[in-house]
């Protein structure tokens, strides 16, 4: 049962990964229309 947990919890943790699609700039960044900021990887 533990280790069910363990899955569970870890790909709650890796669904933060797909946060956004991309479409990054040359320098690795891109503006979030949402909020208006600019971020890099």
């Amino acid at each position: 049962m533990k280790k069910i947990a363990v899955m569970v919890g870890a790909l709650c943790l890796s669904l933060g990964a797909f946060a956004h699609s991309g479409g990054t700039d040359k320098n690795g960044c891109h503006r979030d229309h949402k909020t208006g900021g600019y971020h890099c990887h």
